[in-house]
């Protein structure tokens, strides 16, 4: 059964299943997360939506850079969760099916394509409590504990 986070189903509301996958993606003793300024700033775990007809692994790459300008390398599944939750962005109520990746960031290539990201390095032993769901604080922590902590690969 895959773990259930968050706030409570709301009565009367239609959920829509989304598919999602999201990446850990630690370095030294940092994080790479992604600052989305709207529609609620927050910090995440970089990741999003599987496109129709799109692959997961293509999809959380294509996530990545996206949102913090990095290419990654995968490494193994985390796990999953599932969060009910109301989404301003695309003005829907979701059912959230997120899959979890450990990856290790490989090259920055530049600036976040994605507009209202931001790429930010924050020292893993911390960046749990920044981090704006509880799935996202969840596998982080996982994360840490199982001592998954790539080496370092190339320059901040």
């Amino acid at each position: 059964m895959i773990r259930r986070v968050g706030g409570p189903v709301q009565a009367g509301e239609r959920y829509i299943l989304r598919h999602g996958v999201y990446a850990v993606l630690l370095r030294g003793d940092h994080v790479l997360l992604t600052h989305q300024a709207a529609p609620i700033p927050e910090l995440q775990l970089p990741g999003g939506g599987i496109d129709p007809g799109e692959q997961p692994i293509a999809a959380l790459h294509r996530e990545v850079y996206e949102e913090t300008g990095w290419s990654m390398r995968l490494q193994r599944r985390l796990g999953a969760f599932r969060r009910f939750t109301y989404m301003p962005e695309y003005d829907l109520w979701a059912e959230k099916l997120c899959t979890v990746y450990a990856g290790m960031p490989v090259r920055r290539q530049g600036a976040p394509t994605e507009k209202g990201h931001l790429a930010v390095w924050i020292p893993a032993a911390e960046a749990a409590e920044y981090l704006g769901n509880e799935g996202d604080r969840l596998f982080l922590s996982t994360a840490i504990r199982s001592g998954l902590n790539p080496r370092s690969v190339s320059d901040r």
